[in-house]
């Protein structure tokens, strides 16, 4: 199986250092990680990752901001998405699937429930 390289985009060090940790330490994943949506829009483009984690709540540009901003790219738009994300109530996570993000994934999250939630969403096998 080959290694999934995978993008946290999120403006909070310590919550990008958990998930960092998590996928890396359980998965075996590569990890990469952006500090702001632009950044992770440049990174994913270079990069070309697996799969997207990105924060919804962000200073600058926001989760669907740089979500549609990735969309709108054809070197970016095949990249699947999830968004992490506070909002937990339904309807506020239907509105961003309704984006066309893959899934989304609440926060706080389990870091050791945090690949099997990524694997489910994306359909990969852990």
């Amino acid at each position: 199986m080959t290694t999934k390289r995978v993008l946290v985009i999120d403006d909070e060090d310590g919550v990008r250092e958990i998930i960092q940790f998590s996928l890396e330490a359980v998965a075996g994943w590569e990890v990469l990680s952006a500090a702001s949506g632009s950044e992770g829009i440049d990174i994913a483009q270079t990069q070309q990752p697996d799969a997207i984690l990105l924060d919804v709540m962000m200073p600058d540009l926001d989760g669907p901001a740089t979500f549609q901003q990735l969309q709108a790219n054809t070197t970016t738009c095949h990249i699947p998405t999830i968004f992490l994300t506070a909002k937990v109530r339904t309807s506020e996570q239907q509105q961003l699937l309704d984006l066309g993000v893959a899934g989304t994934i609440a926060k706080p999250f389990k870091a050791q429930e945090l690949v099997a939630q990524i694997c489910s969403i994306l359909q990969w096998d852990e």
